[in-house]
């Protein structure tokens, strides 16, 4: 069992050795930290990046010593990775910082729209029916995108969307065929991601109708619990294992995504 998305104290998680030391606790054999990072190209963006404290842009050969240490000291692997904020204005200039600094893998997400954020209820208040159709539309389309990039080994909670009470319910077949189509063409694979499987929503990413599209086109997946504090990372854990042995299916690995 390899979990490939975990957060830390770089980002909006709990202190690093603290995950690590529950990645070993659950038995893993492996543990991904990948702390967010944004590199913004609006004035929104650079004020949400500030607000929350993104910034392993200018932490991460800090944070990597310290993985390199917890690395060295027992049986688990510990993968020095970065969840990034995908944006098609900000291609070149990911590109750029994903080539400098050469994280073990990236992970990459669709996590805003045109500076809308997609996880912030209170972004969709005034918005009618229409007009929140065609945001998830559009988040598709990013999302079609960030895959079509080829910057990134893996993609986060492909359909983020449904974590949000405005915009649950809006994707559709043909998002997910869409999208399913993409990751066929691309390197990148998306992930079975517990974020949010054990909380009152029961959210699990891909929906069962994406992950068929995925699984019907030959798409593999990783794994990823998505863990923010050490008491999430062994339930969310055990919940992935269950789900990948009742897909029969042996998840993927970010190393082998070419």
């Amino acid at each position: 069992m390899r979990d490939y998305h975990v957060h830390s104290n770089y980002s909006d998680g709990a202190f690093l050795f603290r995950m690590v030391a529950a990645a070993e606790d659950a038995g893993l054999d492996a543990v991904g930290i990948a702390d967010h990072c944004i590199l913004p190209v609006s004035e929104r963006q650079r004020h949400n990046r500030n607000a929350v404290g993104f910034s392993l842009d200018a932490t991460y050969e800090r944070r990597r010593a310290a993985i390199d240490r917890l690395d060295e000291r027992g049986d688990l692997d510990v993968y020095d990775a970065v969840e990034m904020d995908y944006d098609p204005r900000a291609e070149e200039d990911i590109a750029d910082f994903l080539a400098e600094v050469d994280f073990d893998y990236a992970i990459g997400s669709v996590h805003s729209v045109d500076d809308t954020f997609v996880q912030w209820d209170g972004e969709f208040a005034d918005m009618d029916e229409g007009e929140l159709d065609a945001f998830v539309d559009d988040y598709y389309d990013a999302l079609v995108d960030l895959v079509e990039s080829e910057l990134f080994a893996i993609a986060a909670h492909p359909d983020l969307v449904e974590r949000t009470d405005s915009l649950r319910g809006r994707s559709t077949v043909d998002h997910y065929r869409r999208v399913a189509d993409a990751f066929t063409d691309s390197r990148t694979v998306p992930e079975l991601n517990a974020g949010r499987a054990l909380r009152e929503i029961g959210v699990v990413h891909p929906a069962d109708e994406f992950l068929e599209a995925l699984l019907d086109r030959g798409v593999e997946v990783t794994l990823g619990t998505d863990a923010h504090e050490p008491d999430e990372l062994g339930p969310r854990a055990d919940f992935l294992r269950d789900r990948a042995a009742d897909l029969g299916t042996e998840p993927a690995s970010p190393f082998d995504t070419g």
